[in-house]
């Protein structure tokens, strides 16, 4: 049994404790914004010239897997064939997983209008292939815009999606942003949209037939509370959104742990980081209750220094939070 699967059963079973909390690293950006979700390739003094190639994403995603600390490493098919080519994987405890539908509100590359629709659904990857690789955990988003045409083809495509899922013995996770148009209603009216959206998308659904985790967005304590707290035996985790201030990082990983969330599923904020790997170690120090959001930050920035590496921000812009959600509850 693969670490991930322990800690979800304690979880499951009322016993969660500090250090189960699981941490999935999103590497499946490809599959979106395409070449740019690599990231920049940053040299020591952190200047930037171009994107990372293929192959220097992969190496970090290498490194990451050898790392030891996530317990979820997600990517494209593509990318989890070369890296089990290369052998990442060999005797690792961490659980490989692909995105399994790639839906056009992800397909922000360069030039790209495709974001300001109404999300459609979209399936690139064959389950049979990723099972094929080893990989039995899947990634399936969908988007809820109050639309009713656009949100009643999205509930179809995901039971046909479910239907695949069995006959391939695929495991799944489900993502559920934020609309990604005006869906006409008021800002604070959509954290209560988007959880009723989403219980309701599950109430017609077995146990088996529904998935390992959630994957939302962070709408603040009292949105996080109630989705977490109306059904314990639905595990709840937050992505990570945009890469913001380390200390947004990881103070949003105090504050969804605080407030009920079990998984962080985080793409630009360990991607994008000067240093990814040492990222994930404070990530995982504070969800485990070991470190502060603040202290972690300036234990980052203190590696950063010893490692030679400049940082993209100073420590006395990277110890602030920016995100207003993250303000109002620290």
């Amino acid at each position: 049994m693969l670490r991930l699967d322990m800690k979800l059963d304690r979880i499951r079973s009322g016993a969660y404790q500090a250090g189960d909390f699981i941490i999935a690293d999103a590497k499946d950006g490809d599959m979106g914004p395409s070449m740019t979700a690599t990231g920049p390739h940053r040299e020591k003094d952190g200047s930037t010239t171009r994107f990372r190639t293929r192959h220097e994403f992969l190496d970090q995603i290498d490194g990451i897997v050898k790392q030891d600390v996530v317990d979820i490493m997600l990517t494209s098919v593509s990318n989890l064939e070369a890296l089990r080519a290369r052998g990442t994987f060999a005797g690792s405890r961490i659980t490989p997983a692909v995105r399994v539908n790639d839906t056009t509100d992800t397909w922000r590359f360069r030039g790209a209008v495709y974001a300001e629709h109404p999300s459609r659904n979209f399936r690139s990857a064959d389950l049979h292939e990723a099972r094929r690789l080893g990989c039995d955990l899947g990634l399936y988003s969908i988007t809820f815009n109050n639309d009713l045409e656009a949100d009643f083809r999205s509930l179809e495509d995901f039971a046909d999606f479910r239907a695949d899922a069995r006959e391939a013995d695929m495991r799944y996770f489900l993502e559920v942003f934020n609309p990604n148009v005006d869906c006409g209603l008021a800002a604070e009216d959509i954290p209560a949209y988007v959880n009723d959206a989403i219980m309701r998308s599950l109430a017609g659904l077995t146990t088996r037939e529904r998935p390992e985790f959630l994957k939302v967005a962070y709408n603040g304590p009292d949105a996080l509370q109630e989705l977490a707290g109306y059904d314990p035996s639905t595990v709840v985790g937050v992505l990570g959104g945009g890469a913001g201030t380390v200390r947004d990082c990881l103070e949003l990983i105090a504050q969804i742990e605080r407030y009920g969330a079990r998984v962080a599923l985080f793409g630009r904020k360990i991607n994008l980081a000067d240093d990814p790997q040492e990222m994930v170690r404070m990530m995982r120090a504070v969800a485990d209750r070991e470190i502060g959001s603040e202290e972690a930050t300036r234990a980052y920035h203190a590696s950063l220094d010893k490692q030679g590496i400049t940082p993209t921000r100073p420590l006395e812009e990277d110890i602030a939070l920016t995100e207003d959600v993250l303000k109002a509850a620290a």
